[in-house]
């Protein structure tokens, strides 16, 4: 019956509620659960974001190539030579 009672305890001015272990282990289990699925989800966004950078490079390099563009070290871009 201890176990399922929340008891208060006085500290001089501080207030200390003492939960019990099952109590403190399943609050401790369900901020554990939210931080994974909060977790998985960023990770998720990010590879979605990844996805989409590469897919845009990809695009980008295709229509520099369609354009007569040929990139160069750097951020530095002259146009094609053109072939005979």
């Amino acid at each position: 019956m201890k176990d399922r009672l929340l008891r208060e305890a006085h500290c001089g001015e501080r207030e200390v509620v003492c939960l019990p272990v099952s109590q403190v282990q399943t609050l401790l289990q369900q901020m554990q659960d939210k931080f994974q699925t909060m977790s998985d989800q960023i990770i998720g966004r990010n590879i979605l974001c990844i996805s989409r950078i590469d897919d845009l490079e990809k695009n980008i390099a295709d229509l520099m190539t369609q354009a007569g563009v040929e990139e160069l070290e750097g951020e530095n871009k002259i146009p094609a030579t053109p072939k005979s």
